[in-house]
Order: structure tokens, then sequence, then C-alpha cells
């Protein structure tokens, strides 16, 4: 016991902390999913501190080129899983910590099985399927997410879904859809300066501290970005978007459902894509269906379409069954994903998605 306090004295010497601060921390427990360049700080700092139960998930091996910036590896560990090096070497710098490790891809069962089981989920990721599914978990299931990006040589950082679900914010307020595929280049392709994840994954690991233990001003509604080139920080005030939440699965069984990888894999190149010339070509032998939310205007009333939000539709295939469908959403992407969706249940469905959508037919002066 007085090796345990001795070991976390500065901590419990601050004003405002205390012994208090530091029952929190031992009672806590964190999730943390990547192991890379923000997850390697933030578990060393998170074990360090003394939080008592952390859950770590990676499905990735150390590889020679995430030396410079993921610390917790060496030579010696490249080809080995994360995860493992990770566990043996976080156990050695506080053998008190209780940590369970995944040696997995996280996917949407994961976060329904074991998201309940932590306080708080930590986004260490370095790809939007992941975020936009992690970030959507959160929300199903009232969980803060403390979020962290880098790119080159700029950092962004973020506390959702902490506090009321009419007043928190997540990240689909920020980012309501993906990006296309190739439209943001990741760390791999466009590189980051090796030191800047450890920047933004050592305040994510204050974020999360603070969270535990009530002191200070948690990014609740606010993303921080920092630009290590210039050494500036500056933090913008985020709003809740109620329209942005129609973009999040409606149910766990939807959530379940959905596969994000399509969604975040999308490419406009698609041969099932057909411009509105060639839908009045098959429309009489074709069903459109509009995959928006209720909210979204202008409606295609005129056009008398079967209105399924995408968020829904795995639920209402039996109503395309046997159907030559022709999916519209408001710029095309989300038609496109409906499109892979359908493909994936079927294979030799007919199906397209309407190129440009309605923001391209209100060009054409078609609505």
């Amino acid at each position: 016991m007085e090796a345990s306090k001795e070991r976390y004295l500065r901590q419990i010497n601050l004003t405002g902390f205390g012994p208090a601060g530091q029952l929190k921390l031992s009672k806590a427990k964190v999730l943390v999913i990547g192991v890379g360049g923000l997850g390697c700080p933030i578990l060393q700092y998170l074990v360090a501190s003394g939080v008592g139960t952390i859950g770590i998930a990676d499905d990735d091996v150390v590889q020679l080129s995430n030396l410079n910036r993921q610390i917790l590896f060496g030579p010696q560990d490249v080809g080995q899983y994360k995860v493992d090096v990770a566990k043996e070497k976080l156990l050695l710098l506080n053998e008190a910590v209780s940590i369970q490790a995944w040696r997995k891809r996280w996917s949407t069962t994961d976060c329904i099985n074991y998201f309940k089981e932590y306080d708080i989920i930590v986004d260490a990721t370095d790809n939007f399927a992941s975020r936009y599914l992690i970030n959507d978990g959160c929300v199903l299931l009232d969980k803060p997410l403390v979020f962290g990006a880098v790119s080159k040589y700029e950092g962004q950082l973020a506390v959702f879904n902490w506090g009321s679900k009419e007043k928190t914010v997540n990240y689909r307020d920020l980012f309501p859809e993906p990006p296309m595929a190739n439209e943001v280049l990741n760390c791999a392709e466009a590189g980051v300066l090796g030191i800047l994840p450890g920047i933004i994954g050592v305040m994510q690991a204050t974020e999360v501290i603070k969270l535990i233990t009530g002191i200070g001003h948690p990014l609740v509604n606010k993303l921080l970005t920092y630009n290590a080139l210039q050494q500036d920080f500056f933090t913008i005030q985020l709003k809740h978007n109620p329209k942005a939440q129609h973009f999040i699965p409606a149910t766990i069984e939807v959530f379940k459902n959905t596969n994000y990888e399509w969604l975040c894999s999308l490419n406009l190149k698609d041969e099932t894509e057909i411009d509105f010339e060639k839908w009045l070509e098959i429309k009489h032998s074709s069903v459109l269906v509009d995959v928006r939310a209720s909210f979204e205007a202008p409606r295609l009333d005129a056009y008398d379409p079967i209105e399924i939000p995408i968020a829904e539709l795995s639920l209402n295939w039996h109503k395309l069954l046997e159907k030559q469908v022709v999916f519209v959403c408001q710029s095309g992407k989300r038609s496109l994903l409906a499109v892979k969706m359908m493909l994936e249940q079927n294979p030799e469905a007919r199906v397209y998605s309407l190129k440009g959508g309605v923001n391209e037919m209100l060009k054409k002066n078609l609505i």
C-alpha cells in the first residue's frame, strides 16, 4: 500500500486530485482501440498513471516502418502482434494494472459485446471505417469517446458523446459521412511526423484522466487542432447537428448489419453507376429507391420513389427482391453504398446507382 502511494505521490499531491482522484483511476476501465502511433503513448501514460483496467485491440503486427513513432516497439518486435508485445511491456511498466488484449480488427459485434464493460472508449485508429464504426457504437451504447487523428504535420483531438445526447456532439456532427475512397490519404500514403502521434496521444490520455477524475475542462463539444510546424494550437466549438444523427444506424440490429468497410471504400468510378438519361431508358422496368433520410430535400415525389433510408436498407431486402433497382441519394455516395450492400447479399442483383444523385438532377433542372 505504501509503495503504491509513493508511486503516484506526485499526482496525489496535486490540488484537486488527491487520494480520491487516484482511487477513481484505479477503479476505471478504459478501452483503447488501436495500438499504433496514437495507442502507444496513450497506453503508456494510462498504465503509468494507475488506470485499473485497460483493454487493447489491434490486428496488426509490428513493422520496421512503425518504429519512428510507435515507441512501445523495437526492432526485436518486428513481425509480432502489437497487442501481444504491448501487453507484455505495459505489465512490466505497472503490474498492478489489469490488461485484456484482443488480437483482432474491431467489429460491430465487438462493440456490442465489449463496450458495456468499459467506462471510456479511446479511438486510436488510423482509418475511416474504424472511426465511424467506433463512433456509432459509442452513440448507440451511450459511451464517451476520446478521439484523436494525425496526418502529415497536423493532429486533431476531441471528446465525443459526453453528457446529454441532446447537447453533446459526436464524430458525425463534424463529418456526417465518410469521404470517398482515396479522397483523404492515410498516414502510409501521406506520411506523418514521427513525434506527432506522441503529442496527440498524450493529450488523448490527458482527456481520459480528466474524464475519470473530474478535474479540469474536457474537450467536450470542441475540436482541438495542433500544427507541429507552426507549434500552433487552435480550438473550434462544435454544435450538435440533429440531422447528422440520421446517418447513424437506427438500432443495434441495423448497426450489427452495417458494413463499415464497404461504407468507407466506395469508388465513384463504378460500372454500376448510371446517369439520368440511362435511368430514363430503364425507368419503366425498374424501381427508384431513395436512400436519403426523410429530412433531406428536395423530395422526389414526382418520380414516385420507394423511400428506404440507407440505415434501414438491411432490414428491407425483401421489398427489393427480384426487382431491377436504381438507388438515389443526395450526391451519389450513399446510393453507391446501397448497390454494394445489395450485391454483397446477392451478386446477381440488378442494381444501379444514379450518378451525382439529387445534386446532379438539380443542376439539370430535373426537379
